[in-house]
């Protein structure tokens, strides 16, 4: 029997059907993310920005010493960490933005409470200071048992 078939057979499954994977296999975006390349020639390891600048590099290197594909091949993969890298700013604006409006919205509920209390403080004072009778119909009365 294949070696590597049994390997498989016995692997054992954390229960998670995948789950461990974030947003169905995506990758969060977070700039400090470290990738492993695997480019033409060669495998590199980094952030997006360090791959996006080592693949530069190298496509230039390949095209100084007169190699047209192979910096081809580097460029492409450069502009692959070039995308990766807008991807990243472009999340980042909008998680920013979001988090603006919520807090923009939260300071006027607030605000909106404090009012309100307000409010409802000055008119009580109002009806105390005026020396008007209150009307009690709308509070709860005691009940008076006859004995």
């Amino acid at each position: 029997m294949n070696v590597k078939r049994m390997r498989t057979r016995h692997h054992r499954s954390n229960g998670s059907n995948g789950a461990s994977r974030q947003l169905n296999g995506q990758i969060p975006m977070n700039r400090n993310h470290v990738f492993d390349s695997h480019g033409p020639d060669v495998r590199v390891r980094g952030t997006a920005q360090q791959l996006f600048e080592k693949y530069l590099q190298l496509g230039r290197d390949a095209t100084g010493s007169g190699d047209r594909v192979a910096a081809e091949a580097y460029f492409q993969h450069a502009e692959h960490y070039f995308r990766i890298l807008n991807a990243m700013a472009q999340a980042a604006q909008q998680s920013q933005q979001e988090r603006a409006e919520r807090q923009a919205a939260r300071q006027q509920r607030v605000a909106a409470t404090t009012s309100e209390d307000e409010e409802a403080g000055q008119a009580d004072t109002d009806n105390e200071a005026s020396g008007e009778p209150k009307d009690l119909s709308s509070e709860p009365q005691p009940e008076l048992s006859e004995g």
